[in-house]
């Protein structure tokens, strides 16, 4: 079949069972465009996307801005590696901790890089600075976590699926239960502790937010133990919970911001470590790195990006939306609607199952529907819309979420 043959979805779908890892297990839906808050498939079915790959997409779809930003520096440079300076980086480091508030950045591409740089520079941090001795330093991470798919990171899951038949696990971690500043009070009496890695939502886990005051208290406690405060914002920062950060809804400075999927707003891979001289000064020349890190592609798209979440004020629209969207799924009345929960635009509901009916049978409905989302953990769906959005096109995708409930009734 010749690459630039128009396929049905059915073909698609076939292509990619036979010749592609079975690693994802997708909506039976192949999309060939995307434009704003709307997607459509290879048969030119509209949908809403209610995602937004799983919060990389806060802008929109192609973002005219983003994508002129992309095309123009591919033009002109795309990658020099790090061997060499470009015109371009400096200008784009600046303009990140100078919008962020912090000495220095580390700039990679994935989200899953960018913690595992987190816990490097945590670790060596722990033995220069703290005086931690060699190999013996800990990080606390919390229960149902979801930071990446690395080796390292799997190890400190307690999801099977995500780390069963991965063994020997990467020692150097204690698991606590979130939202339990006990839990961390306690495990911060062990010296060896450097830093406690936590999500200030727990996304994957199905949009968990824990109680106000946690994260105020939790961050006092690692300054009382000179513990360092390591917040995993890929994918609640970037405007997406109403806040530029989620950590600022608490007033919270974490010693160490890690960033990724909306950075670019998915147009290219980018992510980021963002921390202070005194962490970030630890790593020296050849000690840490990647290719394409901090290409001038990336550095443009990130600036672009991250511009247009000021200009369009993305963030104060998640927070007025959010509050709205909350609301009206509340005021679904079904028994399979069993809570719902969330910041600004990054919310959730529980399916209770009816029958043989589950979350997945909700999404599957919704997309006959015109709207797209994905359960996790099985009675969970999350919904995190570009935030673009407005008002009425959200009333909108509520009444097809209710509709999709309501029809199991």
């Amino acid at each position: 079949m010749s690459t630039t043959t128009k396929m049905t979805s059915q073909e698609a779908i076939a292509l990619e069972d036979k010749h592609g890892a079975h690693n994802y297990h997708p909506l039976p839906v192949v999309l060939s465009r995307g434009e704003g808050v709307h997607v459509w498939d290879v048969e030119g079915k509209r949908y809403y996307d209610f995602l937004s790959a799983y919060s990389a997409v806060n802008q929109g779809h192609c973002h005219p801005k983003i994508v002129d930003a992309l095309i123009e520096q591919t033009k002109t440079l795309a990658l020099t590696s790090r061997a060499f300076h470009n015109d371009v980086l400096g200008v784009y480091e600046k303009y990140i901790t100078g919008l962020f508030g912090y000495d220095k950045v580390l700039p990679m591409n994935t989200g899953a890089e960018a913690v595992e740089t987190a816990i490097k520079l945590c670790r060596k941090w722990a033995y220069q600075k703290k005086g931690i001795p060699q190999n013996q330093a800990k990080i606390v991470v919390c229960e149902n976590n979801f930071h990446g798919r690395t080796t390292t990171i799997v190890s400190f899951s307690n999801d099977p699926d995500g780390y069963s038949d991965y063994g020997p696990y990467t020692p150097g971690f204690i698991r606590i239960p979130y939202n339990d500043v006990d839990a961390l009070a306690e495990a911060l009496k062990d010296p060896h502790v450097a830093g406690f890695l936590f999500e200030p939502i727990q996304g994957e886990a199905g949009v968990f937010v824990p109680d106000e005051g946690y994260l105020q208290k939790t961050h006092e406690l690692c300054k009382q133990h000179n513990v360092l405060y390591i917040a995993d914002e890929v994918q609640t920062g970037i405007a997406r919970t109403g806040k530029m950060l989620a950590c600022d809804h608490e007033n919270v400075r974490p010693d160490v911001v890690i960033l990724g999927k909306a950075i670019s707003g998915g147009i290219y891979p980018v992510s980021a470590v963002l921390a202070d001289d005194e962490v970030m000064m630890v790593i020296k020349p050849g000690q840490h790195g990647s290719t394409f890190g901090g290409n001038p592609v990336a550095a443009k798209v990130a600036m672009a990006a991250l511009q247009v979440i000021e200009d369009e004020k993305l963030t104060e629209r998640a927070e007025y939306l959010g509050e709205i969207l909350r609301r009206e799924l509340r005021a679904i009345k079904s028994d399979m609607l069993t809570l719902v929960r969330g910041k600004g635009l990054l919310n959730a509901i529980v399916i209770k199952p009816k029958g043989d009916k589950t979350a997945m049978d909700v999404c599957l409905k919704m997309a006959e529907l015109g709207l797209l989302a994905k359960p996790t953990h099985g009675d969970k769906i999350r919904f995190a819309p570009p935030l673009v959005i407005t008002e009425e096109q959200l009333l909108e995708c509520v009444d097809i979420i209710r509709r999709a409930i309501l029809s199991f009734e």
